[in-house]
């Protein structure tokens, strides 16, 4: 470790010697003052950064901090704050109880309620063997399972679905299952499945469980069961300031401050066989520690400059890691008005700047016309060489904005081996290349202040929902804010299946050929069951109507 952290330096001072002939006094303040930001945003002490978290709460009062240092003023909906929900899921309520025979069964451990569970409470005398009306039904999967042991389609979850739903027209007033066979049937409480209620409680029993309480069928049990299923949630917070000029159009500049914490959100990349032991932190230098502190440096230089055209309004979000959350809450919920805004210029790790090939990406070339010329003007600057991509949306903030029509652009230095993993540190940040980024930024402000508001663009979009997991795509982007039952459209794609099976944004896609998407991860679970060329339908609800649409990969 200290042999590397020597030869750390040493680059870093060659990084600094080749280009000290361009750096200038305020250059080098600004460099100091980055390695600052990103040492604290960075720090073990703020685990990670997950939003909704302690972690999240001190990097939020920093940033705050530094934007009144910087002379803005609060534009949050709590001062600097905008707090805003955050849907993690469903959750056993700490009400739920199972009593056989009057002892307490202990939850996951002798027994867990499905998240498609009703709010319900019961008391019976039943006999496991025994299935009449108005009494609990118990119900061995060890056969289902056995039938289906290599069937690669069949679905565990959704074929006790259809038991419970039989049992119910039955007259049965709960469903108790459990696996004899043997098989591991990989049953849990699945707190991202967003499933309507069933009609009656359904239960999974333990191995544990069975052993002590149906060993024999024909014995009587005495139950009492009640089950509460409730939201999960927690609050993260967009920090938003503002130099007001006085000016009718508004530049946003955003960058997310959230990372993935321990990675509890299993957005983690830290490969499995090392994943497995003690929690790690991911402190998220480049990402998006590097981003942020770009924010708060770009903050400071803005409030220096003459141009007085524009107003300008700095964003940190939160929640971007779990989804755009804070990017969209705030353009559902602006504090200022989404009309006034020129463009929008999103930094999502820009610390990691190569000094050979010296390639930043700059996403959102497309989504006005007048970037052409603005980026012409820019050649001249040689910081660095700028590869273009045209589309306005990508995987950070800025698809937010440009889904309201608003002209975005999007600064990223690349991935590398480091990201969404414990080792992204400060010490492997290129803060001489995160400078020259801010700088560039400032002088492209410099020359769009001239220009007046500039006109909007749609763009070609690439797929939206593939990665690597899958085949094929329909081509959405997902509300990933959505919480309820299925999967809303925040975006579509032209030309792709989506589009043309007559789906749009709003919609809200429950079925996928003969597969429910009842939540975001059920829909990618569907995807998975498709390759190029297939064939099939997607069923979707428009309000309350319901369409059908079919679907060609």
């Amino acid at each position: 470790m200290n042999l590397y952290m020597r030869l750390l330096i040493v680059l870093l001072f060659a990084s600094l010697s080749s280009v000290g002939q361009k750096l200038k006094k305020a250059d080098k303040v600004m460099i100091t003052n980055l390695q600052a930001h990103i040492a604290y945003l960075a720090d073990d002490k703020l685990e990670g950064r997950r939003a909704g978290s302690n972690g999240e709460k001190l990097a939020r009062e920093y940033i705050s901090t530094q934007f009144q240092q910087a002379g803005l003023e609060p534009k949050g909906d709590q001062g600097w704050l905008q707090p805003f929900e955050i849907y993690d899921g469903k959750q056993v309520n700490a009400s739920t109880l199972l009593f056989i025979n009057d002892r307490e069964l202990k939850l996951n451990e002798e027994y867990f309620p499905f998240v498609f569970c009703p709010t319900a409470s019961l008391e019976a005398a039943v006999s496991p063997a025994l299935k009449e009306k108005g009494v609990p039904w118990f119900n061995d999967l060890k056969e289902v399972i056995e039938d289906n042991r290599e069937n690669p389609h069949f679905d565990l979850t959704n074929a006790i679905k259809s038991i419970a739903s039989k049992a119910a027209e039955k007259g049965a007033t709960a469903l108790f299952v459990y696996n004899s066979s043997g098989i591991a049937d990989n049953l849990q409480f699945d707190g991202k499945d967003n499933s309507r209620p069933l009609a009656i409680p359904v239960v999974y029993l333990t191995a544990k469980a069975c052993k002590q309480f149906l060993a024999d069928e024909a014995a009587t049990l005495d139950l009492r069961l009640k089950t509460v299923i409730s939201d999960k949630k927690r609050t993260g917070n967009n920090v938003i300031g503002i130099i007001n000029n006085g000016a009718s159009n508004t530049i946003v500049f955003g960058a997310h401050y959230d990372h993935l914490g321990y990675g509890e959100d299993g957005n983690s990349l830290l490969p499995r066989e090392r994943g497995s032991g003690e929690k790690q932190i991911h402190n998220g230098a480049d990402d998006n520690a590097s981003g942020t502190a770009a924010l708060i440096e770009l903050a400071k230089l803005l409030k220096l400059s003459k141009d007085k055209n524009n107003n300008y309004v700095f964003i940190a979000f939160s929640g971007e890691e779990l989804g755009l959350f804070g990017s969209k809450y705030f353009t559902e919920h602006p504090t200022i008005s989404l009309q006034s805004v020129n463009y929008m210029v999103n930094m999502d790790m820009v610390g990691r700047l190569n000094d050979s090939s010296k390639v930043v990406t700059i996403g959102g070339y497309g989504t006005s016309p007048a970037w052409g010329s603005v980026f012409s003007a820019l050649s001249k600057q040689k910081y660095f060489t700028a590869k273009y991509d045209s589309s306005g949306i990508g995987p950070s903030d800025h698809t937010s904005f440009y889904l309201k029509d608003i002209p975005v652009l999007f600064f990223f230095t690349g991935i590398h081996s480091d990201y969404h993993k414990p080792t992204d540190d400060a010490n492997k940040i290129n803060y001489t290349g995160e400078a020259f980024i801010i700088k560039y930024i400032e002088a492209l402000v410099d020359i769009t202040n001239t220009k007046g508001k500039l006109a909007f663009q749609k763009t070609r979009e690439p797929a939206m929902s593939t990665t690597a997991r899958f085949n094929v795509t329909l081509g959405i982007m997902p509300d990933y804010t959505f919480s309820g039952s299925g999967v809303r459209v925040d975006g579509v794609s032209d030309g792709r299946p989506a589009q043309k099976a007559g789906i749009q944004t709003g919609d809200i896609i429950i079925q996928l050929g003969t597969f429910n998407t009842s939540s975001l991860e059920t829909y990618m679970q569907a995807l998975g069951k498709f390759n190029k060329g297939d064939k099939t339908t997607v069923k979707y609800k428009r309000g309350e109507e319901m369409k059908e649409g079919n679907v060609e990969f």
